[in-house]
């Protein structure tokens, strides 16, 4: 493309720094934000002030920031539940599905130490808390192992597998919560028993103590992919399975290994949402809306590169205008669903800027042809 005296050309990076990546994301942002503001003006509402009150209260209100930490944590645990498979080549879109048994295997474990059951004593928070989070974890993990499993073996599409795994998990919910199911709560409503305040996660801050797991897990994840061996594992097996399976990594342990570390975080997102988070300790009725705000776990997967330290940044920012959005989408009187809307345009615009993560723009002075006389 030319412009009088300069030429516009795309070129193939051949290299990526961290600061021309964090850029990127940056112009990504800003352009996501201008485009959607075409919608706030259709509505007579100046951009300006719905992006004030979207950010104000997501990020800086004593209500608001809370619920953007927690929304925060959950979209962090199923960013990595993508990530651990997605690094070895595979897709793993069952977050849903294993968030579900695993807050179901939590539950379990509160009703079996009876929990839920009148005049009936159970231990201190100290022993059992600690079990029902590894109990929300193996059964994330559970879940995962039947997707790696099969890829393992038999070599059955992934994503088939998750999506229908993600279908039986959601109606064995509504089994166990609803019309006489054994989590039902005491008051006949469609929604599981609530916790009792013995039971109930420990804040710090005002903030479950979840926070540590999953910025923990981050921390872990990076450096098992950067000094590891197992981690080399992993991204060779992603590259090329069978150069991997001549260099001796096995093509059965690898699918079941990071579909069982992704169903363990995915897990610990269903009991944060369902057993941590301030104000809800149940299973509550809306169990569906969680479940599908875990597929932006994809996104942000995608947009961080599979980075588990870049997916902080992202999940927090994807927290915070799902909370925001909902909130101004209220106080503007504005139609429901403009918190989805923000984030699909945020979603697709970030996705299409990653084109630039692989070529840059450079711009070419050219030279002035002579004139004739």
């Amino acid at each position: 493309m030319r412009a009088g005296r300069y030429q516009f050309k795309l070129v193939k990076r051949n290299v990526l720094t961290p600061g021309q990546a964090v850029l990127n994301a940056l112009l990504a942002i800003l352009f996501a934000l201008f485009l959607f503001g075409f919608i706030f003006i259709l509505a007579g509402i100046s951009p300006l002030e719905a992006y004030q009150e979207i950010f104000s209260y997501a990020f800086f209100n004593q209500f608001g920031l809370p619920l953007t930490i927690n929304r925060f944590i959950f979209l962090l645990l199923c960013t990595y539940a993508f990530i651990i498979p997605f690094r070895a080549g595979l897709w793993n879109i069952g977050m849903t599905g294993q968030l579900y048994v695993g807050a179901l295997t939590a539950y379990a474990i509160f009703f079996a130490f009876g929990v839920n059951q009148f005049n009936t004593p159970y231990p201190p928070a100290i022993i059992l808390l600690p079990l029902v989070i590894v109990g929300a974890a193996v059964g994330g993990a559970v879940t995962g192992a039947i997707a790696g499993y099969l890829k393992g073996k038999y070599n059955t599409n992934e994503i088939v597998v998750t999506m229908m795994l993600n279908f039986m998990a959601y109606w064995l919910v509504s089994f166990m919560i609803k019309d006489g199911g054994i989590f039902m709560n005491a008051g006949g409503r469609g929604e599981s028993f609530e916790l009792p305040d013995a039971l109930q996660a420990p804040l710090i801050f005002g903030v479950p103590i979840t926070i540590f797991i999953a910025l923990g897990a981050g921390v872990l994840l990076y450096y098992l992919f950067a000094k590891m061996r197992l981690g080399f594992e992993i991204k060779a097996y992603g590259q090329n399975p069978s150069a991997a399976a001549y260099a001796g990594i096995s093509k059965f342990r690898v699918p079941i290994l990071v579909f069982v570390l992704g169903g363990v975080l995915a897990g610990l997102a269903g009991y944060h949402y369902f057993g941590a988070v301030p104000g809800v300790y149940k299973i509550a009725r809306n169990y569906a809306f969680f479940g599908d705000m875990a597929f932006y776990g994809i996104i942000c997967g995608l947009i961080s590169q599979g980075n588990p330290l870049g997916s902080v940044p992202v999940a927090f920012l994807f927290g915070g205008l799902s909370v925001g959005g909902r909130f101004v989408q209220g106080k503007l009187g504005m139609s429901f669903g403009l918190d989805y809307a923000l984030l699909g345009v945020l979603m697709i615009t970030l996705v299409a800027f990653q084109y630039f993560y692989r070529y840059k723009i450079v711009v070419v002075k050219t030279a002035v042809s002579p004139s004739r006389s």
